[in-house]
């Protein structure tokens, strides 16, 4: 039998965890182990049980998502985040992002997305779309002291990686999954595999999402060789 992936939901609505609720337990391969109205209760029902898939809402009483995402996402023993905003672009949603969430959504997606989502983020995938985070890094480091504070941090990262990993960041930023960043560079997976777990070692990233973000404060996902466009 296929083990559950287990979701949390948080959010300061009972309506809308409800209708997660029904969703999540239509499926056979997932199961909910928890709802929180929020992030104290989130911390609190996190710390007495195992979740593999948090739905976070980040705008919530109290303590919102982005320091519920903070204080839970350190690490890869933490589980994955799933952040839920009605706004595309949303600072609160980019927040949470940068503060280890692994995916972000609005909270009007067809069912059939927010349940692939789950999935993907489990498998360690990215979901949040290049394109997205191209609009949010633009709407939100406007200002050039933060770009330029941003980008500098983001070098600071990179200081280790080398050529052809740096190759590697870029298509994903671009958004080319790993067969397709093979085929560009002329590498096996396997090659393309060991790049991003070097990649996510050396930068300290927590998964495909984090370096996508990487790339974009660093300036990269405009340079390197040709791909995809986001």
């Amino acid at each position: 039998m296929t083990e559950h992936i287990r979701v949390a939901l948080v959010d300061d609505q009972q309506m809308v965890r409800a209708g997660f609720r029904m969703l999540v337990e239509s499926q056979d391969d997932l199961v909910v182990v928890g709802e929180a109205g929020d992030g104290e209760e989130a911390l609190r029902l996190l710390a007495e049980v195992e979740a593999d898939v948090v739905l976070m809402d980040v705008r919530m009483p109290r303590l919102d998502g982005v320091e519920t995402t903070r204080r839970l996402a350190p690490g890869e023993a933490g589980p994955r985040i799933i952040v839920l905003t009605t706004f595309d672009l949303d600072e609160y949603a980019f927040a949470a992002l940068r503060a280890g969430a692994s995916a972000f959504l609005l909270k009007d997606a067809a069912p059939p997305d927010l349940l692939a989502a789950i999935r993907a983020v489990h498998a360690g995938d990215a979901v949040v779309a290049p394109s997205t985070t191209r609009r949010l890094l633009d709407h939100f480091l406007a200002d050039p002291v933060a770009a330029r504070r941003a980008s500098t941090t983001a070098e600071s990262r990179l200081a280790a990686v080398t050529e052809r990993e740096r190759e590697v960041l870029v298509l994903i930023a671009r958004g080319l999954s790993n067969p397709e960043i093979a085929a560009q560079l002329f590498l096996s997976e396997a090659t393309v595999k060991t790049h991003v777990g070097r990649l996510l070692a050396k930068t300290d990233s927590r998964d495909r999402v984090h370096l996508v973000l990487l790339a974009f404060e660093a300036g990269l996902a405009g340079s390197g060789p040709p791909g995809r466009a986001p």
